[in-house]
C-alpha cells in the first residue's frame, strides 16, 4: 500500500519506512506499520499552541468534521491528545475521481502539557472548521511565608 499516494504527504523518511514495511514479515511489521501510522497522522496535523495568562490555547484546523468525529484526552495525567478521524464521503454512482487532494484518514496531535496546566479545567469547542482547547492554568503557590517561633523566657531556680 503506498501512504503517500493515500495521504498526500510525501516525504523521504515516510518513503524509507514504507519500503522497510514493504520488505518485512507481515507479523513482525504490524508495530512498525502503526508507529509510521501515527507518525504520518501526526506530522499532518498542524497546531497553534497559544499562552495567556490564565491559559493555553492548542488550535488545530478541522475542516468538514463534526465534534463527534474529534476525541480530546488526557494521558498520563500531562499529555493532551487530540485524534479522531476524516472520512471520504460516499460518491454517487456513476462518479469517478479526477484528482484527489483532501486529505482522508486519521488525524492525531500529543502535546505535553505544562507542571502548572490545570487537567481539570479543559474546554473544547469547534468553531468554523477551527477546534479550539484551552486549558486553564494553575493559580500560582502562594509564597511561603516565614514562620515565627516564639521566645519563651526560662524561669530562674
Amino acid at each position: 500500500m503506498d501512504f503517500s499516494r493515500i495521504t498526500g504527504f510525501d516525504s523521504p523518511l515516510f518513503s524509507t519506512l514504507q519500503q522497510i514495511l514493504d520488505s518485512a514479515d507481515n507479523s513482525a511489521s504490524a508495530a512498525t506499520r502503526t508507529y509510521v501510522r501515527d507518525a504520518k497522522a501526526m506530522a499532518a496535523t498542524p497546531a497553534d499552541v497559544k499562552e495567556y495568562p490564565n491559559s493555553y490555547a492548542f488550535i488545530i484546523d478541522m475542516p468538514g468534521l463534526k465534534s463527534s468525529d474529534i476525541k480530546v484526552q488526557v494521558e498520563d495525567d500531562n499529555v493532551l491528545v487530540i485524534s479522531g478521524e476524516r472520512r471520504r464521503r460516499k460518491e454517487k454512482e456513476g462518479a469517478k475521481y479526477v484528482r484527489m487532494e483532501r486529505r482522508v484518514g486519521k488525524f492525531m496531535r500529543k502535546f505535553v502539557l505544562p507542571q502548572n496546566a490545570n487537567t481539570d479545567k479543559i474546554s473544547a469547542v469547534c468553531r468554523d472548521g477551527v477546534l479550539t482547547v484551552t486549558v486553564e492554568k494553575l493559580p500560582p503557590p502562594e509564597p511561603k511565608r516565614p514562620k515565627t517561633v516564639e521566645v519563651k523566657v526560662g524561669g530562674e531556680n
